[in-house]
């Protein structure tokens, strides 16, 4: 049998940081478990369609941190912040901490990020669109955002078939065995009326080299000569832990000043296609539906 591991643990103090960060001795630590568990149970069940994508918790000696990262902060806020207000109110409910801070952060690019991803599909399933339209959608739209491979996997009773099987579609490299590897990985739940189906998104989005890289020649001679403006800087790479840090400081929407009004329009996370693309997604449904009937066994009845 295959052993699979989770991408995101694979690379788990490498090239991923930690989604609850805080440390507690052994009598707290199952404790502070749980209540990570009830929290993101909590966001999740209360705001089932506010994509969100993960839920960070950071807690201090006093004081905890949650930071939200959502494709549609709108929803999170709420008319004039009375969603998050409500939201504060129920955190502080579970932990018993009455200086909760919650953050919310805006995902910019949600066709780079896999568990909207695999949201989005999963909600095109149980909108009755086909699975393979749904996954080819998907790929689609990564490949155009700028991701440089990706696999889309649902199983289940795909179109409704009386067994259960899988399906999967991959365009371009997605090096599960690379640690340097950015992979992102999601997972979502569709609850369709004959059963659920399990969406299964990777994302590769580049390499990730934790060092700097050395300076050139030209850099090297500069230096040399008391001028370091002369010649290209090496380009700075970190982490993405680092990199993570510095854009949730810049993209952090503040709650406390809530905004006046708020967008509430929902758009679909996997939007469609190219057109000449939804003709072609259309005419080989059409073929595989004629293909299907026309092969299927006929029922007859015993008054036939």
């Amino acid at each position: 049998m295959g052993q699979k591991v989770n991408p995101y643990g694979f690379r788990l103090g490498i090239t991923t940081d930690w989604k609850s960060r805080w440390f507690a001795d052994r009598r707290a630590y199952a404790d502070n478990i749980i209540e990570d568990w009830k929290i993101r149970d909590f966001i999740m069940s209360q705001l089932p369609h506010a994509a969100i994508s993960r839920i960070e918790v950071e807690r201090t000696r006093d004081r905890l941190r949650i930071d939200v990262h959502t494709a549609r902060p709108g929803i999170v806020i709420g008319r004039r912040g009375a969603e998050a207000d409500r939201l504060r109110q129920g955190l502080a409910k579970i932990t018993g901490n009455n200086r909760v801070q919650l953050n919310i952060q805006e995902i910019k690019q949600p066709e780079l990020d896999a568990a909207l991803i695999a949201q989005g599909v999963a909600d095109q399933l149980a909108g009755r669109v086909a699975f393979r339209r749904a996954m080819k959608r998907a790929v689609q739209n990564a490949q155009k955002a700028g991701a440089l491979g990706i696999r889309v996997q649902c199983a289940g009773r795909l179109g409704g078939a009386e067994m259960s099987r899988t399906e999967w579609y991959r365009e371009g490299r997605v090096p599960l065995h690379t640690l340097r590897a950015e992979i992102d990985y999601g997972f979502r739940e569709a609850k369709t009326t004959y059963g659920r189906i399990g969406v299964k998104v990777w994302i590769y989005r580049g390499d990730i080299v934790p060092y700097k890289t050395p300076p050139d020649v030209a850099q090297a001679a500069a230096l040399a000569a008391g001028d370091p403006t002369d010649g290209p800087r090496p380009r700075r790479v970190v982490s993405r832990s680092a990199a993570a840090r510095r854009r949730s400081t810049a993209e952090t929407v503040e709650v406390t000043a809530a905004p006046e009004e708020v967008d509430e329009t929902v758009a679909p996370l996997v939007k469609e296609a190219d057109p000449e693309f939804e003709r072609l997604l259309a005419e080989e449904e059409e073929i595989e539906r004629s293909t299907r009937d026309h092969h299927e066994t006929p029922h007859f009845r015993m008054d036939d």
